[in-house]
């Protein structure tokens, strides 16, 4: 069974720079090396096409130490 492909849209405060998107985007694929991280650094979101969950992609960006809201 294949997983199920989604494209999440999440608030991240906290990110300013290259190296926020850079973060934000290894920290995710660490967990899903196929996912896509659009990082948009003025609205402040991350929008991630994977297979993982809403939860999963959010505490891989917390652990890099930006808030992700609910």
């Amino acid at each position: 069974m294949n997983p199920t492909i989604q494209t999440l849209e999440l608030p991240v405060k906290g990110m300013s720079c290259g190296h926020c998107v850079r973060a934000v985007t290894t920290a995710v694929q660490q967990q899903d090396p196929q996912a896509q991280v659009q990082v948009d650094l003025q609205q402040g979101r991350v929008r991630v096409t994977s297979s993982l969950t809403r939860e999963a992609v959010a505490q891989a960006i917390r652990e890099e130490g930006y808030e992700v809201a609910a």
